[in-house]
């Protein structure tokens, strides 16, 4: 489902090459590191709790990282999951980052 360190070859992937995950979206998990909206902040999760917030919270309006999520292809397989967060500066460029581009969904009716 996923490349990380010990079947990709020490490279990144073209898109879809591995089996979807459950929701048909293909490589969230390993090949490279995927920049994500929200700002990073080690505490928001535990104070979204403590105020009844536990599903898909908004992440706080402002801070220096962002969140990346998913593992890149030179994690370890444990690290390679979409739930898995890391952060970095917005400025921080590397070949193991990327990002995803996303349209909003529009029902037929």
């Amino acid at each position: 489902m996923g490349w990380y360190d010990e079947n990709s070859h020490v490279e990144t992937k073209a898109v879809g090459l591995k089996y979807p995950n459950e929701l048909g979206l293909f490589d969230m998990s390993g090949n490279v590191l995927e920049w994500c909206q929200d700002w990073h902040d080690w505490d928001y999760y535990k104070e979204c709790e403590k105020q009844g917030i536990v599903e898909n919270p908004l992440g706080p309006a402002e801070g220096s990282d962002r969140v990346l999520r998913g593992g890149s292809w030179d994690h370890d397989a444990r690290l390679c999951r979409c739930t898995y967060r890391y952060h970095s500066s917005p400025e921080h460029r590397s070949y193991r980052l990327g990002f995803r581009l996303v349209l909003p969904f529009q029902s037929d009716g």
